[in-house]
């Protein structure tokens, strides 16, 4: 996830790699805050990959910099994690899926649907699954409210995709 967020940030101009720290924070805090040593790592995996490319300056204070930028090879692959199948994981599924949500918008209107549509699926997958839960077993008071939210989450995140669904096919008419 954290290399759909350093391309995203990249998409959109040339930072450092505190800048693109900043901006995740500032963005996507109430979603995820990955620490700056989860992004160093990641940069390395992205510019070794050849999804971004780097310029080293110097500053004004006479301090090396490196500005990072993203490579014709780093929006396809911006795209490609857009576009990849949903997490497996239940517990990653609904922020992962938001992650993407907020980024859809590099996406051409055909992958923003494809987007949505499996996005739709599988989170109406989890929430028969969590429905199936609470019919076969008998769950505690506690356990039984946990499973009810749960599926309210996935209710209204396929009510924002449905809506963002009705969005799209708006203005392509």
């Amino acid at each position: 996830m954290i290399e759909l967020l350093i391309l995203y940030e990249l998409s959109n101009k040339v930072l450092t790699m505190y800048g693109i720290s900043k901006e995740i924070r500032l963005f996507f805090s109430v979603l995820t805050t990955p620490s700056y040593g989860t992004i160093k790592p990641a940069l390395y995996r992205l510019e070794k990959s050849g999804f971004v490319k780097t310029r080293k300056s110097m500053t004004k204070g006479g301090r090396p910099s490196t500005f990072y930028s993203i490579t014709e090879d780093g929006e396809f692959e911006l795209k490609r994690l857009l576009t990849s199948p949903p997490q497996d994981n239940p517990i990653q599924f609904l922020t992962t899926s938001r992650i993407k949500l907020v980024c859809a918008d590099v996406l051409s209107q055909q992958e923003q649907l494809m987007l949505l549509t499996s996005l739709k699926v599988k989170a109406e997958h989890l929430m028969i699954e969590t429905e199936n839960i609470l019919k076969n077993r008998n769950p505690d008071f506690y356990s039984r409210m946990v499973f009810d939210n749960l599926i309210c989450e996935y209710k209204n995140f396929i009510s924002l995709v449905q809506g963002f669904e009705t969005a799209l096919k708006m203005q392509s008419k």
